[in-house]
């Protein structure tokens, strides 16, 4: 086995023994590459408990060098709880952006869902943290390789969850600090002009899968600003309009 075929298994490695590697995906198309990214979760033996979208900003995809979003799971024992540091020195090069994440409390299917199904199904909003970690030397890779990736998964932290009622989720305001430092500012708008246009988009894409978004999952609706690198001390507090403010203390 060689090339793409090998990916899952070289990127399960390199999680396992926390070393970048080389993507060698030059062929790999975007349909196959989710493919892959299930055969990765497969090797990792951890259940999805949540899921995560990327790529679904201006800033982020410019950052990246790739023109359409993706979607990935975050995994059983990858969520931060509130008082919990996160370890880095469990991951390779973890990077930080805020996002805001939905919970649908009913299942959402088919080919035309759109964010205003999303917004009626939606029971909670939650300001939140993603923890990315390429495994990829210097983040440097295709869109098939990050799909291939599970879109550098690693950890998130969620704060408490608040009814979406009255809730304009394209206007609602974020700040991101790190170290008490502002780092970027943002709105909801960012994420293809509304969060809930970001899940509409995972369902009609995960429906071309055959598959739904099951009632219950909290969906990490992408990044609001560019990812920023942490390490061993970073203290990283993204604070919302409305929803609140979650944080982020890093430890060796």
């Amino acid at each position: 086995m060689s090339g793409a075929d090998a990916l899952p298994a070289r990127l399960a490695e390199a999680i396992r023994t926390r070393t970048a590697i080389e993507p060698d995906a030059d062929d790999l198309t975007v349909d196959a590459a989710y493919d892959l990214q299930d055969e990765l979760i497969g090797l990792l033996g951890r259940s999805p408990r949540a899921a995560k979208l990327g790529l679904t900003s201006v800033a982020k995809q410019e950052q990246m060098g790739v023109d359409e979003p993706a979607h990935g799971w975050l995994l059983e024992g990858s969520e931060v709880e509130v008082g919990t540091a996160l370890a880095c020195d469990e991951l390779i090069q973890p990077r930080c952006e805020p996002e805001i994440a939905l919970r649908v409390a009913q299942e959402l299917a088919g080919p035309d869902v759109t964010a205003s199904d999303v917004l009626a199904a939606t029971d909670a909003v939650m300001p939140a943290i993603d923890v990315l970690d390429s495994r990829y030397a210097g983040y440097r890779f295709t869109l098939p390789a990050v799909v291939a990736d599970n879109i550098s998964a690693a950890r998130y932290a969620l704060g408490a969850p608040v009814g979406v009622a009255g809730i304009d989720l394209r206007l609602l305001g974020c700040v991101l600090e790190v170290d008490g430092r502002l780092v970027a500012t943002a709105a909801g708008a960012a994420v293809l002009d509304h969060p809930a246009a970001a899940v509409a988009w995972f369902v009609r894409s995960l429906h071309r899968r055959g598959r739904a978004l099951a009632a219950g999952t909290t969906v990490l609706a992408g990044a609001l600003t560019a990812a920023v690198p942490i390490g061993p001390g970073s203290v990283v507090r993204a604070t919302f309009d409305r929803i609140g403010a979650v944080e982020l203390r890093c430890a060796r």
